[in-house]
């Protein structure tokens, strides 16, 4: 007696589904995500070879070489700094001074600006920085 032998058959994923979610998912992250540009004053930051990203969601702050500083747009003199910040700290969620300082700025100008920012009633500074490929 001869037997019929049976015909296996392929084992195989249908991933034409899959794919199709994927494709959803990724048009989602673009469409989703945000791109921040910021404007300010020509600034040579100095570089890391770390990297941590925070939210600039705070009080923006441009200081260049020459020891300019603006807020967000608006220049502001060393002298009205203080009053300044405490002008603007009661609006703000996070009480946070991102602090973006060209590296040929004096660091003695630097201190005295976080100083004026503790005092004035900011709660924590980030200092921007560029990140260094390597």
């Amino acid at each position: 007696m001869q037997f019929k032998e049976k015909k296996k058959k392929s084992v195989g994923i249908n991933i034409t589904s899959l794919i199709d979610v994927m494709f959803i998912l990724l048009i989602f992250f673009m469409v989703s995500s945000s791109f921040i540009e910021q404007s300010g004053m020509k600034l040579e930051l100095p570089t890391v070879k770390s990297q941590e990203v925070a939210r600039i969601e705070n009080l923006l702050m441009f200081v260049s070489k020459d020891g300019d500083i603006k807020i967000g747009q608006k220049s502001v003199p060393m002298d009205s700094l203080a009053f300044e910040i405490e002008r603007l700290v009661p609006e703000m969620k996070e009480k946070t001074l991102i602090l973006k300082a060209d590296k040929a700025t004096e660091h003695g100008l630097i201190i005295q600006i976080m100083d004026i920012a503790k005092r004035s009633g900011l709660k924590k500074i980030v200092i921007g920085t560029q990140f260094e490929d390597l």
